[in-house]
């Protein structure tokens, strides 16, 4: 698994950076100044990556993120009552916004959330009265005077500790955490219910949605995804299986079964088919930073929704429609079930999501372009060229440098991005190997 660092001023012509090294990450998330960027993988480990400051002899090195501290966050555990295996992959990473000196985030398995600490000491204490260097303490009959403790520089640790263990509160798995506005609560959810945490007390959770039927034959549709609105600490979102989003309050009822607005896009008649409803699942939903959108992504398309328009989204983004023809045989490979993440960029102008061939799309909802890039080897050669990339669909006509659809690899895919909250520095999860990359798109978005 590879992870590319981005950075470039504008979306057209792209300037970009890229850096760090192997490691088999998958989830990425950005803390809330962007200085930070935590990623999690199948193996419960968190790596966290610290953005060097800028150098005027070096004035590339600006935006290079170099490891800052790794830590075992899961282990495999077994659940002797059910008789079931809990792997220590890591679903979702979540920062808490920084308060003090220390930073902490919210990693989470399928079962269990664990909120950590992360802080430095560059400096030891010395000089006490009760206890020898090495920490012994002394006979008191010793003590002939007092001294008073000095601290002394040492180099640079990066301490990172458990501080709250939450769990035995799910029965399915967890695919969301969300961190509420207020700083004090936050969410997860599986695929069947949505609970809602205080930060200080793990012993006991408060069931917010609960979709289970009486008799699990009636099941119609799962949880996917869900958030909470950045601003309104009373609001959440949560997608569903059958491609709807529900926007909940919680003012209205404790327990938020009836939604105050749902936002669904009637479905074409004339286009249903057997795969209809595996590719109309959302696989992720975030919020834009102003709080006045959604960003759903679903199998082929992306899709940005006004919270004040509930009968159809207000953008349609074509991600991969190249991939009809072939949702067959992805089925029988089972690449339709990937869930693919997407991205708002700071200002709300551009949004971003992966797709196959280590491929990633973006695009400028101003002046609706968009460009397919690639995330490769290739691409890792110093002062390496980021070109644009075009996917022709089978029996189209095919321009030079044109890749067609039948040679697209669909074991190297993009399911995971993050931007930066502030600047054009992206980060993304693609397959094997991770590089640094330092140049210049060299055409402007088609």
């Amino acid at each position: 698994m590879a992870m590319f660092f981005l950075s470039f001023p504008s979306i057209s012509p792209l300037n970009f950076l890229l850096s760090s090294s192997f490691l088999p990450n998958r989830l990425l998330e950005f803390n809330h100044t962007g200085e930070l960027l935590a990623t999690g993988d199948k193996g419960g480990r968190v790596v966290i990556f610290q953005r060097e400051p800028e150098s005027q002899t070096e004035p590339f090195s600006q935006g290079e993120y170099n490891v800052y501290s790794t830590f075992q966050s899961h282990e495999p555990e077994f659940d002797y009552l059910k008789s079931l295996e809990i792997e220590e992959k890591i679903n979702k990473i979540r920062w808490l916004p920084q308060q003090n000196a220390a930073h902490f985030l919210l990693s989470t398995n399928d079962k269990t959330v664990k909120l950590w600490k992360v802080s430095e000491r560059d400096k030891r204490p010395e000089g006490y009265n009760l206890k020898d260097e090495e920490g012994r303490i002394k006979d008191l009959s010793t003590v002939t005077s007092l001294q008073v403790p000095v601290l002394k520089p040492v180099d640079l640790m990066v301490e990172v500790s458990p501080r709250r263990v939450f769990a035995n509160a799910h029965t399915y798995h967890i695919n969301s955490i969300s961190v509420n506005s207020d700083y004090e609560t936050y969410m997860s959810a599986d695929d069947l219910r949505i609970n809602l945490w205080h930060l200080d007390i793990t012993d006991r959770s408060f069931n917010i949605v609960d979709i289970k039927p009486a008799n699990m034959e009636d099941l119609t549709e799962v949880i996917t995804a869900a958030e909470f609105h950045p601003h309104h600490c009373n609001l959440f979102v949560y997608s569903s299986s059958k491609g709807t989003l529900r926007l909940c309050d919680m003012r209205e009822a404790a327990l938020c079964d009836k939604h105050s607005k749902l936002f669904e896009e009637p479905e074409d008649p004339s286009a249903h088919s057997f795969f209809s409803e595996i590719i109309s699942s959302v696989s992720d939903v975030k919020f834009s930073h102003s709080g006045r959108y959604l960003l759903t992504r679903d199998y082929l398309t992306a899709k940005v929704w006004d919270l004040n328009m509930e009968s159809k989204p207000l953008e349609t983004y074509q991600v991969h429609d190249y991939l009809r023809s072939k949702l067959c045989s992805l089925y029988e490979n089972d690449c339709i079930f990937d869930k693919f993440e997407c991205a708002w960029n700071g200002s709300d102008s551009v949004i971003m999501t992966g797709a196959y061939n280590n491929f990633f799309r973006m695009f400028d909802r101003n002046t609706k372009r968009d460009v397919t890039l690639e995330a490769s080897r290739e691409s890792s050669k110093p002062r390496a060229v980021l070109k644009p990339r075009r996917v022709c669909a089978a029996g189209g006509k095919r321009r030079k440098d044109d890749i067609s659809v039948d040679s697209l690899d669909f074991t190297k895919k993009i399911l995971h991005t993050a931007w930066h909250p502030t600047e054009n520095i992206i980060a993304i999860a693609a397959t094997n190997n991770l590089y640094i990359f330092q140049d210049k798109l060299s055409s402007e978005m088609h």
